[in-house]
C-alpha cells in the first residue's frame, strides 16, 4: 500500500485567534495513522490567515479522515478544506 500527501486549509474563526495555539495542537494531536509533513501560514484578507498544512497517511479508504474530525475539534477553528491529494512514490 501506497502513501498519500494530503493538504488541507485551516480557516480560523476570526483574525484575532492565536494560531500558533491551533499548530500546536495539531502537532500534538496528530493521530497514530498520520505523519505531520508540513505547517505553514497563508494570508487571506482583511489581517485573516489561513494554516495550510500538509499530511501523510497511507493510502486506503478514509484515510484523511481521522486528521479531518481532529482538526476540526479544535478550537477556533471555523473551516477546513481538502486542497489537494497526491500519491507518493
Amino acid at each position: 500500500m501506497g502513501e498519500v500527501l494530503t493538504t488541507m486549509k485551516i480557516m480560523p474563526d476570526s483574525p484575532d485567534i492565536d494560531l500558533d495555539a491551533i499548530k500546536s495542537t495539531i502537532e500534538n494531536s496528530m493521530p497514530e495513522s498520520a505523519k505531520l509533513h508540513d505547517m505553514a501560514e497563508e494570508p487571506i484578507a482583511f489581517g485573516l490567515v489561513a494554516i495550510i498544512l500538509q499530511f501523510i497517511t497511507d493510502d486506503g479508504e478514509g484515510g484523511s479522515e481521522p486528521v479531518e474530525d481532529m482538526v476540526q475539534s479544535i478550537e477556533g477553528v471555523a473551516s477546513i478544506e481538502i486542497t489537494g491529494v497526491g500519491r507518493l512514490m
